[in-house]
Order: structure tokens, then sequence, then C-alpha cells
């Protein structure tokens, strides 16, 4: 590999690192802490997700996520026992007043404000609805409490939160429709999420794999090294081949890690916009595409060495074996296919492949040198994913890495530096995911224990 190629590959694992150390959160925001309202007789429920499933003109349509009160009846959770029931506009909007309409069994949609939730509900009940669904101002879910000096509650309708966006559909749906009805639901979760088991084993794999390929690589090169020297009658300057170009990782670096991290990672949070998403999925092409190839060269390259020992001189790229130019056109092709249709269902396989084997390339490239720096590296990792998933909040008001992770500001679903699964036996669907930060980070520690206890400076030991 030669220098131009070395630096962008260290260059691109290095922003990689940094964007991704933790979990993005899932299904959405719930805000509100309810220390100060704690459960009571008739406000005693559990805060649950709720399905809100809508037909419009008897024909299936879109379908919501809100979340249920802490008073009011519990919602069924198989979808078989709801109740298809219509919805009706409340009149007042915000409910605090008993609607003027009578309700028949309706599910009534009513606006948030004006009153307490419990009030809302109770109007509610006493004009005959089925069911309150109350729209937030606010695109973030709130759990619904009743007020500390609340008594006694006696509320047999269920209540459920809805974002604002989903008010804002439901509403024209309402005054452009004959008819709008709904389904309110709370399927419960699997025990055991296959997806997040796949992908521990995807991540740990991935380590092992990278880890004993380095191992490999290094005894290769000293091997090498030591047939130069002993073929060598007058010496040779002490220096690497292409094959064994590595980069050591020092303990300042590891310690500046977290300062440039911090600020790399509040410039995402500050520019993050549908153009900077569109420019990491062309960076992570790049590393994808670079990664894939040498994946690809290094395991051919045992079947086909005539090819792999063969090279020819690149303007730019200087000398490329011919096994490499075989194998790029379809590396390209393959992370051009992924980003056109990355938003398909399945592209979470190529975003993976491409993912795995960049996360490969960068741990056979970086190397921890000795187990101080691996200690410090992991420590400052520690502390800054504690910093900005955590404490973050209190400076910006919201977890600053799940933010930019998910990329909630940039209209997309999120930045491409992480490996997901879908959740198949989730009936709340979605992805399981890990960042790339999470993987490479303790796979360099795992790496050089793997180089130390192969090499034969362990026999000594």
């Amino acid at each position: 590999m030669d220098s131009l190629k070395l630096s962008f590959v260290i260059s691109l694992s290095a922003l990689l690192s940094l964007v991704c150390c933790s979990y993005p959160a899932s299904a959405g925001d719930i805000v509100h802490h309810d220390a100060l309202a704690p459960k009571k007789r008739g406000c005693d429920n559990d805060f649950i997700l709720v399905k809100v499933q809508t037909w419009v003109n008897g024909e299936e349509d879109a379908e919501f996520v809100g979340v249920g009160a802490r008073f009011g009846t519990v919602i069924v959770s198989k979808e078989k026992n709801a109740n298809q029931t219509r919805l009706t506009l409340s009149d007042p909007r915000d409910c605090c007043e008993p609607p003027k309409n009578k309700l028949v069994g309706d599910v009534i949609m009513v606006d948030r404000g004006g009153c307490k939730f419990t009030a809302k509900a109770n109007n509610a009940e006493g004009a005959g609805a089925s069911a309150i669904l109350i729209i937030n101002n606010q695109k973030e879910l709130y759990k619904m409490v009743c007020e500390p000096d609340e008594t006694d509650l006696d509320i047999h309708i269920p209540a459920v939160m809805l974002p604002q966006d989903a008010g804002v559909t439901l509403e024209k749906m309402l005054l452009t429709n004959d008819s709008v009805s709904v389904q309110l639901y709370s399927p419960k979760r699997p025990i055991v999420d296959i997806a997040e088991v796949f992908l521990w084993l995807m991540a740990v794999g991935t380590i092992l794999c990278a880890s004993y390929w380095s191992a490999w690589s290094a005894r290769e090169a000293a091997t090498e090294q030591d047939k130069l020297l002993k073929d060598a009658a007058e010496g040779i300057p002490n220096q690497r081949s292409e094959l064994n170009s590595v980069v050591d990782i020092s303990t300042t670096t590891a310690v500046l890690f977290v300062v440039v991290a911090s600020c790399f990672l509040v410039l995402l949070y500050k520019l993050m916009s549908y153009w900077f998403i569109e420019l990491l999925v062309v960076l992570f092409c790049i590393g994808g595409v670079e990664g894939l190839q040498t994946c690809l060269v290094a395991l051919l390259s045992r079947w086909f060495r005539r090819a792999g020992e063969s090279f020819i001189k690149v303007p730019i790229l200087g000398a490329v074996s011919y096994l490499t130019l075989a194998v790029s056109p379809l590396c390209i092709t393959f992370a051009v296919v992924w980003a056109v249709y990355r938003n398909t269902p399945y592209a979470w396989i190529g975003q993976d492949i491409l993912g795995i084997a960049l996360i490969l390339t960068v741990l056979q490239i970086v190397h921890v040198p000795n187990l101080k720096v691996g200690t410090v590296l992991l420590s400052c990792a520690f502390l800054y994913d504690i910093f900005w998933v955590f404490v973050s909040k209190k400076l910006f008001h919201e977890s600053v890495m799940i933010v930019v992770a998910r990329g909630d500001k940039s209209g997309e679903d999120g930045i491409p530096m992480l490996l997901k699964i879908p959740r198949l036996f989730d009936p709340w669907g979605g992805y399981s995911i890990i960042g790339f930060g999470d993987i490479l980070l303790p796979g360099l520690l795992v790496a050089f224990a793997i180089r130390f206890r192969l090499s034969p400076l362990s026999l000594f030991l």
C-alpha cells in the first residue's frame, strides 16, 4: 500500500471512530421525567408505546406511534382484540370544556394545552368517547401524568399522546374524507431480541477476524524481514515493505482523541443537514471500496499469487497489482449500487458488508503498540462516550451523540457509519445498530493482545 492510500485510510478511520461511539436511541424521543408525580390510585399505569392504525373510507392507511398515559384504562396488547373506531375532532379543540357534539363510542382527537390532561379525559368520557388522542404541540412524545394534588381519579377510557406531525396528518384526513377510523393497541416486545444477538456475533466476529489477520500479517512481515536480512550480504536499510505499512498509536494521540473527537462531533451536530449526510455517504463509499478491495485482494492472492505479485504503474496511485485492478471495478460497482438504493429495505446488507470490510482494513493498518497506550485510549473513549451521550443533555438540552448518530436534523435515516440488523421478530420493527467506534476501539486492544500472544516474544514469558 503506497503512502497516499495509507494516509487516506488512516484519516477516514479517524473520522469513523469519532462519529459513532455509542448506540443511538430507538423508538423516538419521549420527554418529561415524572419523579414529582408518583403513581397513585387511578394514575398508576406504566408508560407504553401505542400503535394507532388508521383507516380512510374503509381502506387501511397510515400508522402512528404514541405513548399511553399514566391514567385511564390499559390498552390491549393484541391487534385482534382492538376495535376499529370512528375518529372525531373535538369541539372545542382543547376539550377543556365538555364537547358540544355527542360522541357515541368515538375516539376523540384534542389539542394539548389549556387545562390538565385528566380534565380533557374526563370531559371526553362524559361526552361518550371511547378513547382520547391528545396531540402534542411539539414533535416529541410527552409522558402524561397526574398533578400532585389530584386524588380519587376514576377515568375509564384510554388516553394516548401523539406527536405534532401525526396530529397534522390526522386532521387533514378528517377534513378531506368522509370517514376516518382508528385502532389502538400496544404489542409487547419479545423478551430476547434476536437481532441484538446477531449484531453482537457480527461485531465480535469482525474483531476476531481482524485481530487474527493482523497477527498473521505481523508474523509474516517479521519472517520476510528476517529472510531479507539473512540473504543480504552487505545489509539492507531497516524499512518495511508496502505490505507491512502500519501506524502505531502513541499515548499523546490517544489523549488528543478526546479533544479532536469532541470538536468534530460538535461540528457534525451544528452542520448536520441533508447535504452533510450525502457527504458522509460519499466518504463511507470511498472507504468501503478501499476496505472491500483490500480484503478481496488479501483473500484472492492465496489462489492468484502471480496476479497479486505483478504490478503496473498507475498515475497518482503508483504501483498497483493486477489483482487489485481486477477487483476494483467490482468493489466500486457494489458501493455505488448501495449508495443509490440505500433507502430500500435490504440496503442494510450492503452497508454491513462495506462497513465490516472497512473495519477489517483499519484494524489491519492501525495498531496499539503496547498495553499502556491501549489503556489510555479506551479510558479516554469511555469518558468521551459518557460525556456526549449523557452529560451533553445538560448543555445542549439533548444528547449530541444520539442526535448526530440518528441524523435527526438532516431529514435522513441517520449516518451510514454503523452496522445494523432489522428487528424481524419485533412488532415495533426498527433496527438494532452499533457504531463503528464501538467495534474499532476495543478491536484495537484485542488485536494487540492476539498479536502479542502469537508473537515469538510471548514464548519467553
